[in-house]
């Protein structure tokens, strides 16, 4: 019995949408509705439906899902640490984003499990083509803003890079599934469009990520699709460099050459960061409290939060925080280590939630980190469900 599509669909959306209130719509005196919230509800009462008609089995109790509690532990921790969190500090806002992040991790996990084969590979495919609509949204619809940065519906650039490189994830996974080129033809737009968005970071950990993936296939690759690959990656620059609108150039000088290379720019990273080792550092055990970091330091220097997933942890956590944060990691690492039942589909999901993660460290606060547990969840799923006995059966004849 195969899983509802619907859960899956309004969770994802929920979590591409972002932080989405109705005045972000043109609705200022509707401000107060929170999309995520209504959205999240409709999946979950879907989900209850699904999960109710799938038949029992024993396999629940096989499964490693120690990652998954650990993990639920971690955001209990990081809401119950609004208790001692300064005036200053923004607790309402931010423990609603928490809860939601936590119950999108489990919803998406138990939406999974059902049937991993089926949800990855739809992920994917759902991914890739919200990042055509995005690049799409950003070249013709949006424009560039104030620093001649592009994004789409509202959102960041930093968000905005996230979303064009795990298109291109997905579209190299669209092609493994289906042993066809045609998504990669995507890929150009996807790149384009993670340029314009003018986040190094985020560039840059697609790039680690996939340094890393070429690394531990180096053994598999042939001289003939090595070749094939370098002849796309020419091509897909020559038609970057032929269809970007006016303003590539301009960004592409100033943003990349000009303030990263000569003039060192880090857009004051270094300050906050070391701002947030401090906080860390005077309250060690239990940390500043949610949100602490606003509260405490952020409020005068009109600074959100620490552009670092871990120094935020630990700056408002404390040691108890990063404990938790650790061994949510460490358990999740072991549990898809070496791709379990489903390796392709492991080994994808896991390289898009490094990527986020990697982007992580260097821009978003907890809530912008969703899409790095979302597939962390999805990769958990497909390294522990067992296949079902059908795939045995054909395997084996």
């Amino acid at each position: 019995m195969t899983v509802f599509l619907a859960p899956g669909l309004v969770l994802i959306l929920v979590a591409i949408g972002g932080r989405f209130t109705l005045d972000r719509a043109g609705y200022p005196d509707l401000a107060w509705v929170d999309l995520r919230v209504i959205g999240l509800l409709v999946a979950l009462a879907v989900l209850i439906v699904d999960l109710a008609r799938r038949p029992r089995t024993a396999v629940a109790t096989e499964r490693r899902e120690g990652w998954l509690v650990a993990t639920v532990l971690f955001f209990l921790f990081q809401i119950a640490s609004g208790l001692w969190a300064p005036e200053a500090s923004r607790v309402g806002p931010q423990t609603v984003d928490l809860l939601l992040l936590a119950a999108l991790v489990v919803a998406f996990y138990l939406y999974a499990v059902g049937d991993p084969e089926k949800v990855v590979r739809t992920a994917f495919l759902l991914f890739y083509l919200a990042a055509i609509v995005f690049a799409l949204a950003a070249l013709f619809v949006n424009g560039p803003g104030e620093q001649g940065r592009y994004s789409a519906f509202g959102g960041g650039p930093n968000v905005f890079v996230r979303i064009e490189i795990l298109g291109i994830i997905s579209a190299i996974a669209l092609a493994m599934f289906h042993r066809r080129l045609w998504p990669l033809l995507a890929t150009p737009l996807f790149g384009l469009a993670a340029v314009l968005s003018g986040s190094r970071a985020g560039l840059l950990a697609g790039a680690a990520v996939g340094a890393v993936a070429l690394f531990k296939i180096r053994r598999r690759l042939h001289p003939g699709a090595v070749a094939g690959a370098l002849v796309f990656v020419v091509a897909a620059v020559a038609t970057i460099g032929v269809f970007a609108p006016p303003a590539f150039t301009s960004l592409f000088q100033e943003r990349f050459v000009e303030q990263t290379v000569q003039e060192r720019y880090l857009s004051d990273r270094t300050d906050i960061w070391a701002a947030a080792w401090q906080l860390a550092v005077d309250h060690p055990i239990a940390g500043a409290g949610l949100d602490g970091f606003y509260g405490l330091v952020g409020v005068n220097q009109f600074v959100e939060y620490p552009h670092n997933y871990v120094l935020g942890v630990a700056a408002e956590g404390g040691l108890i925080g990063i404990g938790l944060l650790t061994a949510a990691v460490l358990l999740w690492t072991t549990t898809v280590r070496g791709g379990g039942r489903r390796p392709q589909l492991t080994g994808l999901a896991v390289a898009a939630a490094a990527f986020v993660g990697l982007s992580s460290l260097f821009s978003g606060d907890y809530y912008d980190s969703r899409l790095a547990w979302l597939f962390a969840a999805l990769a958990a799923a497909a390294a522990v469900v067992p296949a079902p006995a059908r795939d045995h059966e054909q395997v084996n004849a």
